[in-house]
């Protein structure tokens, strides 16, 4: 057998086998997407990525993938929510967005105002969280805005707690997304969880987000879990699919959120790139599903 022969026979047997070992894959994951969620992880989505797909559509999607819970909906369209039987994972709407927080004084009264309106709103739909910001530096310094958060926070913690509703913190990066957002360090969320010093003040954890500022995200959710009562999700870079295409390795992450005893809820909030963002999502739900 000459050489050019022998290559072209070795060819031909690398790319049958390839071929044939491709079937079995491709019949495992069909079977496993057809299988029930395993139930370690409970799982959840934010509705505003996949817009203009409707909250009831949304709804609808969740429940044929096999999990029931959406993140930032608000007062007005929990009824979509219980129509579907679907929970409100983190509620909205006490809050006056992402660029005017806790950290400014001026913004206490409205909202004070605010989450003394929605706190009770929450507990009686049966909801258990409530999202909160620090709001942007504006040339404030760190500590500054800590005290000021902390002394803000305090003055509806009281209400929180007799409504068995955690105020949960986001976590946002502010080199790509949000510039200027003073709550983008995880030891930022966490001294003013210790300062607050209420249970019911904890934070959201967004993965995506602290890839960016700060990276060493299992060893800081190890440390600090007790701080956290939310998470989120999103590939980095693009904050799409959570798929092989991005550097955050999920099942790794799930894993050791799930060793610390974690049992809130776990959200994707990746803005899906595919055309069929419903299959991108439950693509995430089966990767983060352990």
């Amino acid at each position: 057998m000459t050489i050019l022969s022998r290559r072209n026979s070795l060819k031909k047997i690398i790319l049958g086998t390839a071929a044939a070992g491709s079937l079995p894959l491709i019949d495992v994951q069909a079977q496993e997407y057809n299988s029930p969620l395993k139930g370690n992880v409970n799982h959840a989505v934010c509705h505003w990525p996949f817009n203009p797909m409707s909250i009831e559509e949304l709804c609808v999607g969740i429940k044929k993938i096999g999990f029931n819970a959406i993140d930032l909906v608000g007062p007005n369209n929990w009824h979509i929510l219980k129509s579907n039987g679907v929970e409100c994972s983190l509620c909205n709407g006490a809050d006056m967005g992402i660029v005017k927080g806790w950290n400014d004084k001026q913004n206490h009264e409205q909202l004070i105002k605010g989450y003394t309106e929605v706190i009770p709103l929450v507990s009686k739909a049966g909801y258990k969280n409530l999202i909160a910001f620090s709001g942007n530096r504006n040339g404030m310094d760190d500590e500054t805005g800590l005290k000021n958060s902390a002394e803000g926070l305090k003055k509806i913690m009281a209400l929180a707690e007799k409504n068995n509703v955690t105020i949960i913190m986001e976590l946002l990066n502010s080199r790509v997304d949000h510039p200027d957002y003073m709550c983008d360090k995880s030891a930022w969320g966490v001294e003013l969880c210790k300062m607050v010093g209420s249970p019911n003040l904890k934070l959201l954890y967004d993965i995506y987000h602290m890839q960016i500022m700060e990276g060493d995200l299992i060893r800081t959710i190890k440390r600090d879990h007790q701080y956290i009562g939310h998470y989120h999700t999103a590939g980095n870079p693009g904050r799409n699919e959570i798929d092989e295409t991005q550097e955050i390795n999920y099942p790794a992450v799930v894993r050791a959120v799930l060793d610390t005893g974690y049992k809130g809820y776990f959200c994707q909030e990746f803005i899906p790139k595919s055309k069929d963002k419903m299959a991108s999502l439950e693509q995430a739900i089966r990767i983060c599903d352990l």
